[in-house]
């Protein structure tokens, strides 16, 4: 897929700050601008394999930055990767000798919002990472968002406002938002055009997402997006060693990864 040095050095209109009511779990507003501060990258600095595509690791709500860097080694374990810490604290970390704790932190106001809320929160969460990468990620490098609930609905997110710097999605258990509030998805007429592969995952089990939500968000993604998708037998809100194997297949077909594990 071919991309423009404007569309990958510059941000655009779409990043203006739009701004929800006032939430009542996470205090703030939905929408309001947030930014990533602390991040996690694999060895050399994200940099060791340069030639190949970098993951970028979205965890879920009340995880941390180091969740999914753990996943990495089952997934893609010869990619770089960088794994980036949402920027809502819900606990702050503790130490206290053989019991630390690690932080939690969500990317929105609430575990799973719904409506205009979570297109508000979405959009500010998705613009960001891609402040982020705008900052941190050679522009000649290829970037593929890989996200576990929040993380996965932000990995789709991305490819809704900007998707000129993508060259694939993994979404583990992640949900779409519904973009009914203007100006939160400024991509979605042309992305169908761009083809862009993505991979969803989730289980049939799934306690947390109800079926219509998974159900919606494979039918967008159908319409959307080069889509393949995979249901569990059996899995909750989680992720299993069965769908590593369909994805290392899947980023193996797309020359993103060696296949060697």
């Amino acid at each position: 897929m071919s991309m423009s040095d404007d569309s990958r050095e510059t941000n655009d209109d779409s990043a203006a700050p739009l701004i929800g009511r006032a939430a009542t779990v996470v205090p703030g507003r939905f929408g309001e601008p947030v930014e990533i501060t602390q991040t996690l990258p694999s060895r050399g600095n994200a940099n060791a394999q340069p030639n190949r595509p970098l993951f970028l690791c979205l965890h879920g709500w009340g995880s941390n930055e180091a969740d999914l860097a753990d996943m990495m080694r089952y997934v893609a374990p010869y990619n770089d990767y960088v794994a980036l810490r949402a920027p809502l604290t819900l606990q702050e970390p503790t130490s206290s000798g053989l019991f630390d704790q690690p932080g939690a932190y969500s990317w929105f106001h609430d575990s799973v919002p719904v409506g205009d809320d979570l297109d508000y929160d979405a959009f500010a969460a998705a613009n960001a990472i891609n402040d982020w990468v705008l900052d941190n990620v050679d522009i000649n490098r290829d970037v593929v968002p890989i996200g576990f609930s929040q993380g996965g609905a932000l990995a789709i997110e991305l490819l809704r406002v900007r998707p000129q710097r993508y060259r694939a999605a993994i979404s583990l258990s992640g949900f779409v938002a519904p973009g009914n509030v203007p100006g939160t998805t400024p991509y979605d007429d042309i992305l169908a055009d761009l083809n862009i592969p993505v991979f969803y995952g989730y289980g049939k089990a799934d306690t947390v997402l109800p079926k219509y939500t998974i159900f919606e968000t494979i039918a967008w993604l159908e319409e959307h997006t080069w889509l393949t998708e995979h249901g569990y037998r059996g899995l909750d809100h989680s992720v299993s060693l069965e769908e590593f194997a369909d994805l290392r297949q899947w980023l193996l077909e797309l020359d993103i990864t060696s296949g060697i594990i």
